[in-house]
């Protein structure tokens, strides 16, 4: 996204729909997927975030949610050179389908650039759900700008 403001890997088959203001992935045909990831970022203006309390910020987000939560997962923190995130997963009842749902939501921050990442997914779908946010996670990049995202030459354009 943002020709390199945010970067990370999904598995190849996966439908993409750029959109504004996020992209979405989905596993299968939408209304037919089980599993559906977006993302959106921010571009930062340039001031130390380093003391942003990215815990808060997602806490806040999660007690604003619409649904009716039914579990709360504790807080994962991340730290890489220049990337810092938070995440969580919750379960909600889908207001649609009248079951249960998954969602996992994080919360990432470099020095210019900060992205929301979520996942909602069934938990019969977990084992494959959670394998694609961990390499989406594992695979974050802020700020790796691009000349051409067709082909990757780096442009340097921080």
């Amino acid at each position: 996204m943002g020709r390199g403001a945010v970067r990370f890997d999904f598995p190849q088959g996966w439908i993409m729909k750029p959109g504004t203001p996020s992209f979405k992935f989905y596993d299968g045909a939408p209304p037919d997927d089980d599993i559906r990831l977006e993302v959106s970022y921010n571009q930062l203006p340039p001031v130390d975030w380093s003391e942003l309390p990215l815990s808060d910020l997602l806490e806040s987000v999660v007690t604003d949610d619409h649904r009716r939560l039914v579990a709360l997962g504790g807080i994962k923190r991340v730290r890489r050179d220049n990337l810092r995130l938070v995440w969580r997963e919750t379960s909600f009842t889908d207001p649609v389908e009248k079951r249960e749902a998954r969602s996992r939501i994080c919360i990432g921050i470099g020095t210019g650039v900060q992205c929301l990442i979520t996942m909602e997914y069934w938990p019969e779908d977990a084992g494959r759900a959670t394998p694609v946010w961990d390499e989406a996670l594992r695979t974050l990049q802020l700020e790796h700008y691009v000349d051409d995202p067709t082909r990757g030459t780096t442009a340097g354009l921080n």
